[in-house]
């Protein structure tokens, strides 16, 4: 018998020890070798790196009651934000945050009639809140195969899925905002790469033509036969695998993707500790591979050790980059504090509507 360690707290949700099952196809695009890649330099027309991220959160859950229509349902305070960490990849200008702002929502039953909330704050240097009524829509959101919308007006899931679903977009719209703008139908468009996005997750179903490389931190799914996946465990740090062009089960969802090690493993911790999943928007028929997505294949092993960050300083190393983590504390400061928050929105409803409203 042999026990190997996740590495990963157990207080974050989703670990990598077990793996579901691909049931679409994989294409070689790149090569027909199955074998271990060296990483590549950087070239030096890539001056920026944005890296993208995103963080909601559901402040209160609600009940409303439209009193015109007499119609009610379910709704809930929220707020969202995104925001990248803006740096030169050759390491010689400072790291800098933009773009981290919050937005807040009152997500809500349709057919309702919902005013915007204004929480004036009691002393003036804690701010206004104010919530932009939205309602619940069945909106599809493609990752895999998966879709996220809410199932009807009484779905209690339905306000964070809302709010999930707004934080995916404005994260959609500042990731490609950022890349180069990529004409991929071109035969050589390598020069346009002088702006790179690296998007915390996986990408969204729709390519805005942005220069957009999603890192999947979190391997839930093994997308690879088992003759292929024992190379993860066998790469070396900077290492990747070959490109491979992916089709969902359902044909709606394509990608180049391909495995980068950003650290060994130790011993005791499970093989594929340490191995990132990467993904660039793909046409739907596997017969060219854009120059574009090799030479930021080339790169990433470079460009991810150099962001990669250390067990000592972050539990989840390395696969949780270091913008990244610092993104996330400038994200939880800019939504501010939870506790105090929902104080405000139950004295907000207690002064509007009558103490009966928070009981």
């Amino acid at each position: 018998m042999r026990i190997r360690l996740d590495p990963w707290p157990v207080d974050i949700e989703g670990g990598q020890l077990t793996l579901r099952p691909f049931a679409g196809e994989l294409f070689d695009v790149e090569s027909t070798r199955w074998a271990a890649l060296p990483q590549r330099a950087i070239p030096e027309r890539l001056r920026t790196v944005y890296v993208v991220d995103g963080k909601r959160r559901m402040e209160s859950r609600v009940f409303i009651e439209d009193e015109v229509t007499g119609e009610a349902g379910l709704g809930g305070f929220g707020a969202y934000v995104v925001g990248a960490v803006k740096l030169c990849p050759h390491g010689t200008q400072q790291a800098e945050l933009i773009d981290v702002k919050a937005s807040r929502v009152l997500a809500h039953a349709p057919d309702l009639s919902v005013d915007p909330a204004s929480l004036s704050p009691r002393h003036p240097h804690t701010g206004k809140l104010d919530y932009q009524p939205v309602a619940f829509k069945k909106v599809k959101y493609e990752e895999h195969d998966s879709e996220l919308a809410p199932e009807g007006p009484n779905d209690q899931l339905a306000p964070i899925i809302t709010l999930q679903n707004l934080m995916l977009a404005a994260e959609q719209q500042l990731s490609h905002g950022y890349g180069s703008k990529v004409p991929f139908d071109e035969q050589d468009d390598r020069e346009w790469l002088t702006a790179l996005t690296v998007q915390d997750g996986t990408l969204r179903s729709k390519n805005l033509g942005g220069a957009v490389v999603g890192c999947v931190k979190t391997i839930q799914t093994m997308y690879l036969p088992p003759d292929r996946s024992l190379l993860l465990t066998e790469l070396k740090a900077g290492e990747r695998t070959p490109i491979l062009h992916m089709r969902s089960g359902t044909g709606k969802i394509t990608r180049f993707i391909w495995y980068v090690r950003l650290a060994d493993a130790e011993f005791y911790q499970h093989p594929m500790s340490g191995v990132m999943r990467l993904e660039m928007y793909a046409p739907e028929e596997p017969d060219f591979l854009p120059p574009i997505v090799r030479s930021v294949a080339n790169l990433s092993g470079t460009l991810l050790l150099r962001l990669a960050s250390k067990s000592h300083k972050d539990p989840r190393a390395p696969q949780n980059l270091i913008p990244t983590a610092a993104l996330e504390q400038a994200m939880n400061r800019s939504m501010g504090s939870s506790e105090l928050i929902t104080r405000r929105i139950r004295a907000h409803l207690a002064q509007t509507y009558g103490r009966e409203a928070v009981a």
